[in-house]
């Protein structure tokens, strides 16, 4: 893929960018290192004075950092708004509470003599230039949630973007370079997947987080263990949405259709599978099915739209295939399942939200992450088979359950095999929560004290008088 901005509404290449070449590299790991030994001296306040300014600078340009998101990968200029908004939050977030988290801690005395000591704690110190390798679904969220901790860590960043976002890259390097931040300490490396593995192997580069495909989780993932590196792995998910016979349901089907259609559909923490206790199964299929149908497809900037298309050509055709495929298998097809008609969106990369029904372990859509406005709607006779068909996947990173009854919470809360169990609403990340999966939807987790941590060097410091 050529780093470009290609505008997936109607096909049209806005813009191509040159990639940077190996001296090119060079200059900014030298310039990363060399702005991580001054950054990692400054002060908690010195650090939060500059993250705040960001915030404030987000908010500023917040309509222009959200119609580029919008040509770039296709959101609805509406929620591009929201997702700036929200990065701004997280870095005041983190500039108001990372030094209560990083604090030190100090083991009890009597543990402390037991040592032979006479003192003792544990401290976080940051770790050095970290690598992000991120992609274009939320193209500022994404990688402000890595950002906003680790330079408050006192680390410093380069950012491997996805190709077909650049101008949203350079947006962010210029945002924390307007905000004050030495120089250095978060740059954009415009460079091809293959250039990723020389800068992993590079010994400046003291760890990498990816939020991204689970084929690009494992190249990064092989590439860092055989150079011992520390690793954060996001990837993809295919999440479970239960819904059980004590369910308000009327709320559950409108949280259920934004829930699988917000960003186009192009979400890892979206509710793909819909499972359904078979006693409210037809009521909430109607209604849910109903409301995906009546979704408006459209141009991405207008404030009306739903659905708009999807961020590359071959994300279409991907989804395309797992449709028809599902449906040669037998599968019913409540509604979608095409390409809008209308011949004004011809151009772009539009489908059509899309309700399945019928699905069965041999299609593939039943292991693989749908990343499009696809649903799949599951019957369930108990709760039982529920989890069982919840966690019949190779994901977990979160999940979604609608009950009143508390012990369903507590069947639920222990048995669903996903980073995440979020009752009566819908999965979201916020500072507050550790975020992240198990099994191939990753490990390690961003976001909240959890998150700042996993880029920090846990020191024991012990004295003996």
């Amino acid at each position: 893929m050529p780093i470009a901005t290609v505008n997936p509404a109607d096909g049209r290449t806005v813009e191509v960018f040159d990639p940077l070449d190996e001296a090119g590299v060079e200059a900014r790991l030298a310039r990363a290192q060399s702005a991580y030994e001054s950054w990692r001296l400054t002060t908690f306040a010195q650090r939060a004075e500059l993250m705040h300014r960001a915030a404030e600078l987000l908010e500023q340009t917040n309509e222009q950092v959200a119609r580029t998101m919008t040509l770039e990968m296709g959101k609805p200029l509406v929620q591009a708004r929201a997702e700036a908004a929200k990065c701004a939050k997280a870095m005041r977030w983190y500039a108001d509470r990372a030094e209560e988290l990083l604090a030190d801690e100090h083991p009890a005395e009597q543990d402390v003599k037991d040592s032979g000591g006479v003192a003792a704690s544990v401290q976080y110190r940051p770790l050095g230039p970290v690598l992000a390798v991120m992609p274009w679904n939320f193209p500022f969220w994404q990688v402000v949630r890595f950002a906003a901790p680790a330079l408050m860590a006192g680390n410093v960043g380069l950012l491997k973007h996805a190709s077909n976002v650049p101008r949203t890259a350079l947006a962010l390097e210029e945002l924390f370079a307007r905000a004050g931040f030495l120089q250095g300490c978060f740059q954009t490396l415009l460079i091809p997947s293959r250039a990723v593995e020389a800068v992993i192997r590079d010994e400046r580069i003291t760890a990498v987080t990816l939020t991204g495909s689970e084929g690009a989780g494992r190249a990064v993932a092989r590439v860092a263990g055989d150079e011992v590196k520390k690793t954060v792995l996001e990837l993809g998910g295919s999440d479970p949405f239960l819904v059980l016979p004590t369910a308000d349901l009327p709320a559950a089907i409108a949280k259920a259709v934004t829930a699988r259609v917000q960003n186009n559909g192009q979400s890892c923490i979206a509710a793909k599978r819909f499972i359904v206790h078979a006693d409210v199964y037809d009521e909430f299929l109607t209604g849910f099915t109903e409301r995906m149908r009546a979704l408006t497809v459209g141009d991405p900037m207008a404030e009306t739209t739903d659905v708009g298309p999807l961020a590359t050509e071959q994300g279409r055709s991907d989804i395309e295939d797992l449709v028809t495929d599902a449906v040669r298998q037998g599968a019913g097809l409540a509604c979608g399942g095409t390409r809008p008609g209308d011949p004004e969106l011809a151009d772009g990369w539009y489908y059509q939200p899309t309700v399945l029904t019928g699905i069965t372990p041999r299609m593939r859509i039943h292991h693989e992450e749908a990343f499009g406005p696809v649903a799949t709607v599951y019957r369930a006779g108990d709760l039982d088979e529920a989890l069982a068909i919840a966690n019949d996947s190779p994901f977990g990173l979160s999940s979604n359950v609608w009950t009143r009854d508390e012990n369903d919470r507590r069947r639920c809360a222990r048995d669903l095999r996903a980073g995440g169990v979020f009752f009566n609403g819908m999965t979201a990340s916020h500072p507050a929560f550790p975020f992240g999966g198990i099994k191939r939807s990753g490990y390690g987790r961003e976001l909240s004290g959890h998150g700042i941590r996993e880029f920090c060097n846990i020191t024991t410091v012990w004295s003996g008088s």
